[in-house]
């Protein structure tokens, strides 16, 4: 019986054996097969209606192509909260994400805790505000920018201003965030199409993207510079805060306003002729623009990460009426 029972155990540890080393490919080509890429979109603060925009875009694109791949969107409350929008990218790589699609609130600031998930194996791609080139260079990493020419939107915006203005006329200007690469190209864009029209800048501020702060700093603008006929905003948000401002000091028939990005409130502003024009780069694609390249970046791996360039149109009365604005 010993024999017996010996030779039995045998058997039963050998098959036990058999069935723990044979790999379990059924399993694995399951699990293959049913796995999505995990894509994280991070924005900046979901208050501002061009974000919340963009996020309804992105989260309507994963439905339309859910079996495709899964979306996490995330957003920060300020604008200027840098270290929580690094600490979302941190979440994210060890949430175990495929790709981040990130619109930084920095330019520069957000480069090394981007460096950290490539290093970690997830793809980045940059959106809406680029990230500063030396700072890339310095961390030793190469991230796409999929977006619009800030400047040449910018520009155009100022040289449809420039229209209604006067040779030797004088204007203010509300910036974005200065550290921004977006702010900084459409304060060029802004001054170049003045220079070129012969406006003079006599007062340029960083509202940091507020309609709150630009509404106090455009209110001091008027009071300290009384013969501006014009101010150019960075985002619309700002051009909000300076419409008030204007209607404040009762200078809503002399003072024009212009912005940038073609949020709901100012194309309403356009309408009852609030604003004269504002920039459009989409908003509700510019993540899916994003999205899709790092989808293209998923599928092969061999290919190098490279620019894209969005559109970016001018907004004015004419053009929400479908007239040609040539």
């Amino acid at each position: 019986m010993n024999k017996t029972f010996l030779l039995s155990m045998m058997v039963f540890a050998v098959a036990l054996g058999c069935k723990s080393d044979a790999p379990d490919s059924s399993d694995d080509s399951a699990k293959t097969k049913n796995d999505k890429p995990r894509v994280a979109l991070i924005m900046k603060s979901l208050a501002n209606e061009f974000f919340s925009t963009m996020a309804a875009g992105a989260e309507s694109h994963q439905t339309q192509n859910a079996e495709k791949y899964e979306l996490t969107v995330n957003g920060i409350k300020d604008e200027r909260d840098l270290s929580r929008q690094a600490a979302i990218v941190g979440e994210m790589v060890a949430a175990g994400v495929d790709a981040i699609v990130i619109a930084p609130a920095d330019s520069k600031a957000l480069v090394p805790a981007l460096r950290k998930a490539i290093k970690a194996g997830v793809i980045v791609v940059n959106i809406d505000n680029r990230l500063d080139v030396e700072v890339l260079k310095q961390e030793n990493i190469t991230i796409p920018f999929v977006g619009p020419d800030n400047r040449a939107g910018a520009k155009k915006v100022g040289k449809r201003l420039a229209k209604e203005l006067a040779e030797g006329d004088k204007v203010a200007i509300l910036e974005g965030i200065r550290t921004s690469f977006n702010g900084q190209q459409r304060l060029l864009g802004f001054k170049e199409a003045m220079k070129e029209a012969g406006i003079e800048v006599v007062d340029s501020q960083s509202a940091e993207w507020e309609t709150s702060k630009a509404n106090t700093i455009a209110s001091s603008m008027l009071s300290e510079h009384p013969e501006i006929k014009a101010i150019l905003a960075a985002n619309d948000s700002m051009a909000l805060g300076a419409i008030a401002a204007i209607r404040s000091a009762a200078r809503t028939k002399d003072v024009k306003v212009v912005g940038f990005d073609n949020i709901s409130a100012v194309q309403e502003a356009i309408r009852e002729a609030k604003v004269l024009a504002t920039a459009d780069q989409h908003g509700d694609q510019l993540a899916v623009y994003g999205i899709e390249a790092a989808l293209k970046m998923l599928d092969d791996p061999s290919l190098a990460p490279e620019d894209v360039e969005t559109p970016v149109d001018l907004i004015t009365a004419a053009s929400m009426n479908g007239e040609s604005l040539e």
